[in-house]
């Protein structure tokens, strides 16, 4: 099993300073440089399970570090943004089929496309849709002359 460290993802959870209950589940720039679509940006994203993100606003209470984006509550600390849920949608369902790290769940392509389809009405999100529609495509058919043909 691949590192997310080792791949250059830098990722470094004890920043938060917080032990978390169930691993944290990566979402946004960062699973998009795992799957070799686009660089990341500086910050990382996550979605976190309820009790873990209780206890991360109880560890950060200060305002500074609360956030609140179209009726998603999230912590920020440093370069991470760790969320409650994104558009609502919870960890419990975001993490199905998420593969596992040592230190954390990464998204799986399908989940990260739906949550780019939930944000296209952005251009930059709209970009990666388009690249994770034909990551897909390219990992289901890996035969050249099916591609040519799908392609015209």
């Amino acid at each position: 099993m691949l590192d997310c460290f080792s791949m250059g993802l830098n990722i470094d959870l004890s920043k938060l300073d917080y032990a978390f209950h169930r691993k944290p589940l990566l979402i946004g720039g960062k699973v998009m440089e795992y799957y070799n679509l686009r660089k990341a940006g500086d910050d990382v994203d996550f979605v976190v399970a309820l009790e873990d993100y209780e206890g991360l606003k109880e560890a950060y209470p200060e305002p500074e570090y609360q956030r609140g984006l179209f009726g998603d509550l999230g912590v920020t600390v440093d370069e991470s943004e760790v969320w409650k849920c994104i558009c609502l949608f919870e960890y419990k369902f975001l993490s199905e089929k998420a593969l596992e790290m040592e230190e954390y769940l990464i998204i799986s392509l399908e989940k990260l496309l739906f949550l780019k389809v939930l944000a296209m009405h952005k251009r930059k999100y709209r970009k990666d849709v388009k690249l994770i529609r034909q990551k897909i495509l390219d990992n289901k058919y890996d035969d050249e002359e099916w591609k040519e043909k799908y392609m015209k």
